[in-house]
């Protein structure tokens, strides 16, 4: 099930409602803050057979055709009053807007259609039924009447199936979750255009002892990945790595070099520190 990362990112426990009304809790799959896209996942075993009969999967369309001026049509629950539809027009393509305060930029869908709190997280269709667009309140807010936003679907999908295939876990408290046990900041677009460094999550310090240490991650390093699924932001990694433990292994895809001399793709095979840990090698 595909929603915003930021309807579930606060989450302690979530639960999805079908078309029969019917309830079933579920987990969180993966995010993507930087493309405020979430999927949580619902075991199959707690849906009854009549609700998995009711349930029609959702038609992707194609976002890359839209046209200013076509019909569109919102699904959501907006204002929590329960499922609701709204209808307008695509307004504008393309609106280049921040996710959110790491300065992160996205291409929109912008929409006239009535986009509210609740609605977020819901499919903005054409006017044959296929899902072009996922809605989001966060990005467009609502202060300013008849502009609501949503992230174009040829843009989510690729993300949406890095999420669907990553392990289902759950969020570990801070007491067991790992570290990598480095320093960072973000290098967005911007920064990449400016220094001929490639976008993704800049290592500022990597702190001796760490698993990062261990593994060869240096300062310079711009970490792209992890355990297969891209990052692009350091809100990216926070929200990925609370679903892993201290002491287990995951791979680190890094940009390793300089801007004068270039970057290559490189792994690193990190074995996870405490927090403690960490702490006691920054003093």
């Amino acid at each position: 099930v595909v929603t915003n990362n930021h309807v579930v990112e606060d989450a302690t426990q979530l639960y999805v409602s079908f078309i029969d009304n019917s309830i079933v809790e579920a987990q969180v799959k993966g995010t993507s803050p930087s493309m405020d896209l979430a999927v949580v996942a619902v075991k199959l075993d707690n849906i009854e057979s009549d609700t998995m009969n009711a349930i029609t999967i959702a038609t992707m369309g194609n976002s890359d055709s839209l046209k200013v001026g076509e019909p569109v049509i919102a699904i959501g629950n907006a204002l929590g009053y329960g499922q609701s539809v709204t209808t307008g027009v695509v307004s504008a393509l393309n609106r280049v807007l921040e996710m959110d305060e790491t300065g992160t930029s996205n291409a929109m869908i912008q929409t006239d259609a009535a986009i509210n709190p609740g609605n977020s997280g819901g499919a903005l269709l054409d006017i044959n039924g296929q899902v072009i667009g996922i809605n989001s309140n966060k990005i467009g807010g609502n202060a300013i009447e008849g502009m609501g936003y949503a992230i174009p679907i040829s843009s989510a999908q690729p993300v949406i199936e890095q999420l669907m295939n990553q392990e289902t876990r759950e969020a570990l408290d801070e007491a067991n979750r790992g570290y990598l046990g480095i320093s960072c900041i973000n290098v967005t677009s911007a920064m990449a255009e400016a220094y001929g460094m490639p976008e993704g999550i800049y290592v500022a310090q990597v702190y001796p002892g760490t698993g990062a240490d261990e593994a060869g991650i240096v300062k310079g390093d711009i970490i792209t990945g992890i355990n297969g699924m891209t990052v692009t932001t350091q809100d990216d990694l926070l929200n990925a790595m609370q679903y892993y433990a201290i002491g287990e292994t995951i791979e680190i895809t890094v940009m390793h070099g300089n801007p004068t001399e270039g970057y290559a793709e490189e792994t690193r095979t990190v074995t996870l520190t405490s927090q403690e840990a960490m702490n006691s090698t920054e003093q």
